[in-house]
């Protein structure tokens, strides 16, 4: 029988009460969602499946503790990149970069997460895409490149200030079209799109 809980009161009332249709609506509606954000952190499908999992046996076994308002979505989300964190400490230490990018990643996925985040990191790469010619291919070399802003000058044969006014000019526009997350999704891709 397939129930569908028209909120989250409803359903951690009925997890709390031990009722196996309210576990396997939450398995239902979030292990595949849930599955693809953590393979995002780790990159590894085995392992965010092992994660997944993690979660929800955690859930189930402690789910009289259950807080009665709590959204199910961003805690079923934070327990995941908890767990992650957790896995990924015991076997290194996380480096300051890795941390910033896990955060980035966090903060998008929290703020998108009913769009799955490849979609998301699409409408950048177009709306990047979209800058002018010019300004497009500064904003490259000093954000994908990692060149600095006399590097990128004498490169491209303009000068300094010109180089300050198309990677001000595309952030700009940028913030227009994509708002203030534009940070975060610009140093998701740049580390994950952009290095290949």
């Amino acid at each position: 029988m397939k129930v569908n809980f028209s909120n989250d009161i409803d359903l951690i009332s009925s997890l709390k009460k031990g009722e196996e249709i309210g576990y396997a609506y939450l398995v239902t509606s979030y292990h595949k969602k849930l599955c693809v954000y953590a393979c995002s952190l780790n990159n590894n499908p085995d392992l965010a499946e092992d994660i997944v999992q993690n979660v929800f046996v955690s859930i189930w076994k402690n789910r009289h503790k259950l807080k009665d308002n709590f959204v199910v979505k961003s805690y079923l989300y934070k327990s995941v990149y908890n767990e992650f964190i957790n896995q990924y400490r015991k076997n290194k230490k996380v480096s300051t970069l890795e941390k910033k990018y896990i955060d980035a990643l966090s903060c998008i996925v929290e703020e998108y997460d009913d769009k799955p985040l490849a979609k998301q990191i699409n409408i950048v790469k177009k709306e990047i895409d979209n800058l002018p010619h010019k300004c497009k291919q500064t904003f490259l070399l000093s954000k994908k490149e990692g060149l600095t802003n006399i590097e990128i000058a004498e490169y491209l044969n303009i000068s300094i200030k010109s180089v300050e006014a198309h990677i001000t000019k595309a952030f700009k526009i940028l913030r227009k079209t994509l708002g203030t997350k534009i940070e975060s999704i610009l140093f998701l891709m740049l580390g994950k799109l952009y290095q290949k």
